[in-house]
């Protein structure tokens, strides 16, 4: 996050602070090398400019030289700019030139100062969060949460850390933290969704399409790299199992990617296809599937509305870890049979539920839903579908421990309509 920036405003202008204004313009217009020596020579011509001192330690920080930035701001303070603005731009760059313990003094001091700042707030809990002191971040993203009840990223951070707190073993703080976000916020996705999970509440038979929206949306720029480093494997068995037991492609099938995401299964379907569609809830997603020129068609759509309005338009449909975001399979898989031709092919993955759970599925703390093999059996049978195979195997990995999941190969009957 940038700097926060000082205006000099006044009548007849002394040279320093011209030159001041003019590196400021140099800033807006995103020059900050430029505006970085016009900020130094303003203060070599008046030392005692604090905002100046501030607006240099911006221009430095954009520059990577943290420790200048620092001392730049620390020089704001000195002369003059003891306010929360001076130490929150502190607290930021030694996170960033991660100085931990003397960000956390200076995020301190600017709350002290400015208790209404919610970006503070949200900040020094993003710091907490680097500590692993999960319980105080949640407190930090709940009080930035009271200021601006409708931030998506301080909402996305909050569930990202009680996450982290129910996994560290602090079952019930997480928990309660969780209702209390819940309540606060009722008509917020994630804390729906994510609240209900980690407070252990009974959930949606599907996430909701706003939570899964905002969630893609906000992970979007980071998602293949993110997924890399968890070694997911989700398109690519999808795609072997596809390759094993269909004949050779021949360019001459309808294929939807059913909740296509960035593409990662484009390239194992385009051999395919004569027409490669994908849909998918998340605009943020679709611009980097378009990104890869590889679809014929990409749509913006809920999975269920979209399947049900295309009967009999497919000849392939595969959905890499997208109906983990279902919980009951019954109406999604029936959509799916309704959008394939007779004799097409459903190829899917989901998370494999213990049988000792005792039940047909399950919403984790992560907000994806886990099922049972036999309930996965069931409801592809009931759907109408024919089982072709399912299969155990890694799906990725997860704070380092693997995921287990089911690959699924089903077809609709060659005997006509249902």
């Amino acid at each position: 996050m940038a700097g926060s920036r000082l205006s000099l405003r006044g009548g007849a202008v002394p040279p320093a602070q011209r030159l001041s204004r003019q590196a400021d313009a140099l800033a807006a217009a995103g020059d900050a090398a430029g505006a970085e020596a016009l900020y130094a020579r303003a203060l070599a011509a008046d030392p005692t400019l604090a905002g100046t001192h501030n607006n240099r330690g911006n221009a430095l920080r954009a520059l990577g030289r943290l420790d200048e930035a620092a001392d730049a701001y620390r020089a704001a303070v000195a002369h003059g700019l003891d306010e929360g603005l001076a130490h929150y731009n502190l607290g930021s760059v030694l996170r960033q030139a991660e100085r931990r313990d003397a960000a956390d003094a200076a995020f301190r001091q600017a709350l002290a100062l400015r208790p209404d700042h919610a970006e503070a707030w949200n900040n020094h809990a993003n710091l907490l969060r680097d500590l692993d002191r999960f319980g105080p971040a949640a407190v930090g993203y709940r009080r930035a949460l009271a200021l601006r009840p409708g931030w998506a990223d301080a909402h996305d951070n909050l569930g990202a850390v009680l996450y982290l707190l129910h996994e560290q073993g602090a079952v019930d703080e997480a928990a309660a933290l969780a209702r209390l976000w819940r309540r606060d916020h009722p008509d917020n996705p994630l804390a729906r969704h994510i609240g209900a999970a980690i407070a252990g509440e009974e959930a949606d038979p599907r996430a909701p399409d706003d939570y899964v929206r905002q969630t893609f949306d906000l992970f979007a720029e980071e998602f293949d790299r993110k997924l890399a480093e968890l070694d997911y494997r989700a398109p690519a068995l999808l795609a072997e199992r596809l390759a094993a037991t269909a004949p050779p492609p021949g360019g001459d099938l309808d294929v939807l990617d059913a909740g296509c995401g960035t593409g990662l299964c484009a390239a194992a379907l385009r051999p395919y296809a004569r027409r490669l569609v994908g849909v998918d809830l998340s605009d943020g997603m679709l611009d980097r599937a378009r990104a890869r020129g590889l679809y014929d068609d990409l749509h913006a759509a809920e999975l269920v509305g979209f399947l049900a309005t295309h009967p009999g338009g497919f000849d392939l449909v595969m959905a890499a870890d997208v109906l983990c975001y279902f919980g009951v399979l019954d109406e999604a898989l029936a959509a799916a049979c309704t959008a394939l031709r007779p004799g097409g092919r459903l190829a899917f993955t989901v998370e494999e539920l213990d049988p000792a759970a005792g039940r047909p599925h399950r919403v984790a703390t992560h907000g994806r839903y886990a099922h049972a093999e036999a309930y996965v059996r069931a409801a592809v049978a009931a759907a109408g579908l024919e089982l072709s195979s399912c299969d155990r195997d890694r799906l990725r990995f997860e704070s380092g421990a693997p995921v287990g999941g089911l690959v699924v190969l089903a077809r609709r009957p060659a005997g006509g309509m249902r």
